[in-house]
């Protein structure tokens, strides 16, 4: 394990969340075991840490919990005043926390989800068997198909190109009508957006840009 260059201690552990339930923070160490300002920075920069996950996507639905926890408390040399080059500060749990978070977070995997919405379109019945290829190459599933009617789910991305073509498809009587429905993994290879500030993933680059000062 590499070494902790920071006078604190945190373990965390993720996993699954109920749908909808968001970001809950637990605690596995017993109340007292670390002053409350250094719990509240743990807690904070979790929810932080976690805008931006594995692959710069906000992390949702989960429980995190502190397994661990240690810190060295106010110290100064004999005679002196308050040394913080021996005492743990609120910044060394807040500059560990984030790589703690992204170690669990590989430890229990995630899973990039897009939006899909559901929708309903309406269209002259004998531009059905024109329409359909086009669905299927935007990636919507048909539910439910009648004359002159088609339901079903499309990836959110692309309801808007879905909305440019339909005139051409429908001769300019087709009716689209979306909403949002709900989350699903993304097919293939799941994308990835470029983070923000210093990245937790870099232990060697974080380091470099988050050493301790005192």
């Amino acid at each position: 394990m590499d070494p902790n260059p920071f006078l604190a201690t945190v373990g965390l552990r993720v996993e699954p969340g109920p749908p909808g339930g968001g970001v809950a923070f637990r605690l596995e160490v017993e109340l007292g075991s670390l002053p409350y300002a250094f719990m509240r920075t743990i807690e904070e920069t979790v929810h932080e840490t976690l805008r931006q996950g594995l692959r710069g996507w906000q992390v949702i639905d989960c429980v995190v919990t502190l397994t661990h926890s240690g810190y060295w408390a106010r110290q100064s040399h004999s005679g002196g005043v308050f040394d913080k080059s021996m005492s743990s500060t609120a910044g060394d749990f807040r500059a560990l926390t984030p790589l703690v978070v992204m170690d669990a977070l590989r430890r229990a995997g995630t899973v990039v989800c897009e939006p899909v919405h559901r929708f309903t379109l309406e269209l002259p019945a004998d531009t059905t068997g024109e329409v359909l290829p086009v669905l299927a190459r935007l990636g919507a599933v048909p539910r439910a198909q009648g004359p002159g009617l088609i339901e079903g789910e499309i990836p959110a991305a692309r309801v808007h190109e879905l909305g440019q073509r339909l005139p051409g498809l429908t001769r300019g009587e087709g009716v689209l009508d979306s909403a949002f429905e709900r989350y699903r993994p993304v097919r293939g290879p799941a994308p990835a957006r470029p983070r923000l500030g210093h990245d937790p993933l870099d232990r060697k680059e974080y380091l470099l840009r988050v050493r301790r000062r005192v």
